[in-house]
Protein backbone atom coordinates (compact mmCIF):
# COMPACT_ATOMS: atom_id res chain seq x y z
CA UNK A 1 0.00 0.00 0.00
CA UNK A 2 1.15 3.32 -0.74
CA UNK A 3 -0.08 7.02 0.86
CA UNK A 4 1.15 10.15 1.57
CA UNK A 5 2.19 9.93 5.21
CA UNK A 6 3.61 13.64 5.91
CA UNK A 7 3.09 16.94 4.78
CA UNK A 8 5.29 19.80 5.41
CA UNK A 9 4.08 22.77 6.74
CA UNK A 10 6.00 25.98 7.56
CA UNK A 11 5.14 27.26 10.99
CA UNK A 12 6.45 30.46 13.09
CA UNK A 13 7.12 28.85 16.12
CA UNK A 14 6.82 25.22 17.08
CA UNK A 15 4.98 25.97 20.41
CA UNK A 16 2.40 28.23 19.32
CA UNK A 17 1.90 25.64 16.28
CA UNK A 18 1.28 22.30 18.54
CA UNK A 19 -0.88 24.43 20.74
CA UNK A 20 -3.47 25.61 17.96
CA UNK A 21 -3.38 22.07 16.27
CA UNK A 22 -3.80 19.96 19.88
CA UNK A 23 -6.18 22.52 21.50
CA UNK A 24 -8.17 23.97 18.37
CA UNK A 25 -8.19 21.80 16.02
CA UNK A 26 -7.95 18.28 17.78
CA UNK A 27 -5.30 16.55 16.83
CA UNK A 28 -2.57 14.80 18.57
CA UNK A 29 0.93 15.68 19.15
CA UNK A 30 2.75 12.22 16.97
CA UNK A 31 6.51 13.24 17.91
CA UNK A 32 8.38 16.29 19.56
CA UNK A 33 12.14 15.50 19.16
CA UNK A 34 15.03 17.84 18.90
CA UNK A 35 18.06 17.50 16.49
CA UNK A 36 20.91 17.71 16.74
CA UNK A 37 21.40 20.85 14.85
CA UNK A 38 19.27 22.56 17.08
CA UNK A 39 15.88 22.19 15.44
CA UNK A 40 13.29 20.02 16.14
CA UNK A 41 11.18 17.29 13.86
CA UNK A 42 7.60 17.75 15.27
CA UNK A 43 4.70 15.75 14.01
CA UNK A 44 0.76 16.34 14.71
CA UNK A 45 -1.91 14.23 13.10
CA UNK A 46 -5.85 14.22 13.34
CA UNK A 47 -7.69 11.94 15.37
CA UNK A 48 -7.02 11.10 19.06
CA UNK A 49 -5.37 8.08 20.60
CA UNK A 50 -5.22 5.08 18.58
CA UNK A 51 -7.78 6.17 16.26
CA UNK A 52 -6.90 6.02 12.29
CA UNK A 53 -5.10 9.19 12.02
CA UNK A 54 -4.18 9.71 8.31
CA UNK A 55 -1.86 12.20 6.86
CA UNK A 56 0.41 14.10 9.24
CA UNK A 57 1.70 17.63 9.19
CA UNK A 58 5.17 18.21 9.93
CA UNK A 59 5.22 21.75 11.67
CA UNK A 60 8.62 23.01 10.29
CA UNK A 61 9.85 26.13 11.82
CA UNK A 62 10.60 28.48 9.19
CA UNK A 63 14.41 29.10 8.46
CA UNK A 64 15.66 32.01 6.16
CA UNK A 65 13.51 35.29 4.28
CA UNK A 66 12.19 33.13 1.64
CA UNK A 67 10.55 30.34 3.86
CA UNK A 68 9.38 32.89 6.49
CA UNK A 69 7.36 35.01 3.65
CA UNK A 70 5.30 31.25 2.90
CA UNK A 71 4.23 31.34 6.52
CA UNK A 72 0.16 31.30 6.40
CA UNK A 73 0.52 31.55 2.38
CA UNK A 74 1.78 27.75 1.51
CA UNK A 75 -0.77 27.88 -1.26
CA UNK A 76 -1.59 30.98 -2.90
CA UNK A 77 -4.82 31.88 -0.78
CA UNK A 78 -6.34 28.79 -2.21
CA UNK A 79 -7.75 25.81 0.09
CA UNK A 80 -4.84 23.67 0.62
CA UNK A 81 -5.67 21.05 3.50
CA UNK A 82 -8.99 19.20 4.14
CA UNK A 83 -9.81 18.28 7.24
CA UNK A 84 -12.66 15.34 7.11
CA UNK A 85 -14.96 14.64 9.73
CA UNK A 86 -17.25 12.12 10.77
CA UNK A 87 -19.71 14.75 12.14
CA UNK A 88 -19.47 18.25 10.90
CA UNK A 89 -21.63 19.99 13.38
CA UNK A 90 -19.91 18.73 16.97
CA UNK A 91 -16.64 19.43 15.37
CA UNK A 92 -17.38 23.22 13.80
CA UNK A 93 -19.37 23.81 16.77
CA UNK A 94 -16.05 22.50 18.97
CA UNK A 95 -13.66 24.41 16.69
CA UNK A 96 -15.38 27.48 16.82
CA UNK A 97 -15.24 27.33 20.22
CA UNK A 98 -11.74 26.76 20.53
CA UNK A 99 -11.31 30.49 18.48
CA UNK A 100 -10.85 29.06 15.07
CA UNK A 101 -12.15 31.69 12.47
CA UNK A 102 -13.78 30.38 9.70
CA UNK A 103 -14.59 32.43 6.25
CA UNK A 104 -17.54 31.24 5.74
CA UNK A 105 -21.07 29.89 7.46
CA UNK A 106 -21.19 26.18 7.04
CA UNK A 107 -22.76 25.45 3.26
CA UNK A 108 -24.36 22.17 2.40
CA UNK A 109 -23.31 20.85 -1.24
CA UNK A 110 -24.37 17.85 -2.94
CA UNK A 111 -20.50 16.80 -1.97
CA UNK A 112 -20.95 17.13 1.46
CA UNK A 113 -21.18 19.94 4.74
CA UNK A 114 -18.40 22.21 4.39
CA UNK A 115 -16.97 25.74 5.69
CA UNK A 116 -13.43 27.24 4.88
CA UNK A 117 -11.44 28.35 7.65
CA UNK A 118 -8.22 29.48 8.57
CA UNK A 119 -5.35 28.18 10.69
CA UNK A 120 -3.36 30.42 13.44
CA UNK A 121 -1.04 32.03 10.18
CA UNK A 122 -4.18 31.99 7.70
CA UNK A 123 -3.70 29.02 5.38
CA UNK A 124 -7.26 28.15 4.61
CA UNK A 125 -9.09 24.85 5.39
CA UNK A 126 -11.76 23.05 4.72
CA UNK A 127 -14.21 21.13 7.21
CA UNK A 128 -15.65 18.86 5.57
CA UNK A 129 -18.18 15.84 6.16
CA UNK A 130 -18.53 13.65 3.01
CA UNK A 131 -21.85 13.16 1.99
Amino acid sequence: MRRIALITLVVDDHDEAIRFYTDALGFRLVEDTPRPDGSRWVVVEPGAGGEAAGTGLVLARAKGEGQRARVGDQTGGRVGFFLHTDDFARDHARMTAAGVTFLEEPRHEPYGSVAVFQDLYGNRWDLLQPA
